[in-house]
């Protein structure tokens, strides 16, 4: 569900972006490196890259299953990718952030991760890292390691002259007092284990997993080809959206190897919550799962898409519970949005002959609504900008209670002896009805296609733009009746 909710928000700014006029690169993937993986493999008595081959493709599927739009899906053990860390590693090395030798401490298999003392504990007879929960194991070994003491203060004074780096806000003073607290000297290579890239010059030793998967945000984008078209267009990353128990290394870890490499850097990292079950985590070890793949089997995709974007306090925790989802349902898709859609075109079949009707005078109650559209576009953007989700489908979920309040209110069923006044009615609200399908896009795409047949309307037909256009719709033209778009769940308590 974690995955399932990372890629759903990602897939949102892709689309929102899109339909506001930009280009854009959309990259998700599978990182399989690691001691992790080896000891996973070696219990199915399997080959690590059959092991990988086999999880990688899951991902895929559940990429499509998700219905994302992601231009490149990246695997670690992908030679594009291979050639890229090794060319870092390279250039570490040339830069004097790297030397030999030898590593003793405690380590996490399950969270590819080093912690210090103070980061562990011991529970049950075990050492565990207090943020995770997760084993870890005591290891001395020759490695590597990366100058991280040297980039401290570089770090510090980037937080302070790039404020908006780090987000949400909650979470920039975390990295910011672990790194004041003195930054140690990275551990970037290991030879207790084989399945990884090999170090150049020295494959007795395998690059250090994070160094490894955080680089394949420029692989991707074919780095070290600077002049190659994608890198060109889409580094800097306008942001890696991200689960906050990986913070640490893409905002201090990543960044330190960029500035050592002399890589500009992202501009931002938003480390968002977990998704919750009760007041826990999803974990298998727990059995707390609730698998995407089961409620997109029993709600269907857009109801779970538009369930974690409106109900989870973005860069917070969300809880989830299935009981909330078919809340969600029932209210905002069926009653609010597929019910005024159902009205709306189903009055004009009966009074406008199915055709877009004349929109001769707007009153002040009709401008009223459709104003709001205009004079939020800029603050719109301005908040999907910083990431606030929320902002923009709480404007789409006041937009629809009015835009129901406004046709009840306006009684267009009374007017059949002012053909004027009622066709302006059914204009202005078949206007909504589109800014509001316009504006659900990025977050409900199978369900808007539909909707969108009610205009005659395609996906490539989809400009934010035009939510400020109170015109768009053309007199005469022909509209569609749809059948239900969302059905109600029946309730127990119904």
């Amino acid at each position: 569900m974690g995955h399932a909710y990372t890629s759903i928000i990602a897939d949102f700014f892709a689309r929102f972006k899109r339909i506001d006029g930009y280009k854009v690169h959309f990259l998700t993937g599978t990182d399989e490196h690691g001691l992790k993986i080896q000891r996973a493999a070696e219990k199915k008595n399997t080959d690590p890259l059959v092991f990988c081959n086999e999880i990688s493709q899951t991902f895929r599927d559940l990429s499509k299953k998700l219905n994302l739009s992601n231009t490149d899906f990246i695997r670690t053990t992908e030679d594009r990718h291979k050639k890229t860390v090794q060319f870092i590693w390279a250039e570490l090395e040339k830069n004097d952030n790297i030397y030999l030798s030898k590593y003793s401490g405690w380590y996490s298999v399950s969270d590819e991760a080093f912690y210090n003392e103070d980061e562990i504990k011991e529970k049950d007879e075990n050492m565990i890292a207090i943020s995770s929960g997760s084993t870890v194991e005591w290891i001395e070994e020759e490695s590597f390691f990366f100058r991280l003491s040297k980039w401290q203060d570089k770090l510090l004074k980037y937080y302070d002259e790039n404020p908006d780096f780090i987000s949400p806000h909650s979470r920039k003073n975390e990295v910011i007092n672990f790194v004041k607290g003195g930054l140690k000297d990275l551990s970037i290579s290991r030879q207790a284990f084989s399945w990884g890239i090999k170090v150049p010059n020295n494959p007795k030793h395998v690059i250090y997993v994070w160094l490894d998967a955080l680089t394949n945000y420029i692989s991707a984008l074919n780095y070290p080809d600077i002049n190659n078209e994608l890198f060109k267009n889409f580094w800097p990353a306008s942001v890696h959206l991200i689960g906050k128990d990986i913070l640490r290394f893409h905002a201090v870890y990543w960044p330190a190897f960029l500035m050592a490499a002399n890589i500009p850097l992202p501009q931002k990292v938003f480390g968002h919550g977990w998704i919750l079950s009760g007041d826990e985590k999803m974990s298998k070890s727990k059995g707390n799962i609730l698998d995407p793949l089961d409620i997109i089997e029993t709600y269907g995709l857009d109801p779970l898409r538009y369930y974690l974007i409106k109900e989870v306090s973005f860069g917070n925790d969300g809880n989830i519970s299935k009981n909330k989802l078919e809340d969600c349902i029932n209210s905002d898709l069926a009653n609010n949005y597929g019910n005024l859609c159902q009205r709306v075109t189903a009055f004009a079949e009966k009074n406008c002959s199915l055709k877009i009707p004349k929109n001769k005078n707007f009153l002040d109650e009709d401008l009223k609504m459709l104003n709001k559209f205009t004079e939020n576009l800029s603050k719109l953007r301005h908040e999907i900008d910083k990431q606030n989700i929320n902002f923009y489908i709480d404007f789409i979920v006041n937009a629809l209670f009015e835009a129901n309040k406004y046709f009840n209110d306006q009684e267009p069923w009374k007017k059949k002896n002012d053909k004027e006044r009622l066709d302006t009615i059914v204009y202005t609200s078949l206007e909504i009805i589109r800014k509001i399908s316009f504006m659900l896009y990025p977050i409900i795409p199978y369900s808007i296609e539909k909707a969108l047949k009610i205009f005659n309307l395609k996906p490539i037909d989809i400009v934010f733009e035009t939510i400020a256009i109170h015109t768009y719709l053309n007199h005469g033209d022909d509209i569609n009746k749809i059948d239900i778009l969302f059905k109600k769940i029946e309730k127990n308590n119904d």
